[in-house]
């Protein structure tokens, strides 16, 4: 399964956070998975942490650098197609970041590693 990471789901993940669900974590650790990570993810954290609402450990880049390379997660850049996606999709949600990222996991036929409840009502597979 290919499965695209949603922000926090991600964070948990490296982290160790208890929040993770006992399946969200197989999910996470099956190697028959393809994982990927946004770069809208990245961007959310930058921005998250700029203006107060995240806070990571100093050098947070490298551990997400070595995090990925440890656990075999690509890079998911944000397409034109993507951004194109977003137009279409009804205000279930007005996050920008989650629209994005559904509008990939359209795109792409992933399916999204996330708690959100309102992400499945964009008829996008989800897991947790």
């Amino acid at each position: 399964m290919k499965i695209l990471l949603d922000t926090h789901a991600f964070l948990w993940a490296i982290s160790g956070n208890n929040k993770l669900s006992e399946n969200a974590k197989s999910v996470y650790i099956d190697s028959g998975n393809e994982l990927f990570l946004s770069a809208v993810s990245y961007w959310e954290i930058g921005i998250k942490i700029s203006i107060g609402k995240l806070e990571l450990v100093e050098n947070w880049q490298k551990i997400i650098d070595k995090e990925m390379n440890n656990n075999g997660i690509k890079w998911l850049d944000l397409k034109k197609e993507h951004v194109q996606g977003i137009i279409n999709l009804e205000f279930h949600h007005r996050d920008p970041f989650d629209r994005l990222l559904i509008a990939q996991a359209k795109y792409e036929q992933m399916v999204i590693l996330t708690i959100d409840k309102f992400i499945p009502k964009y008829n996008v597979t989800t897991v947790w």
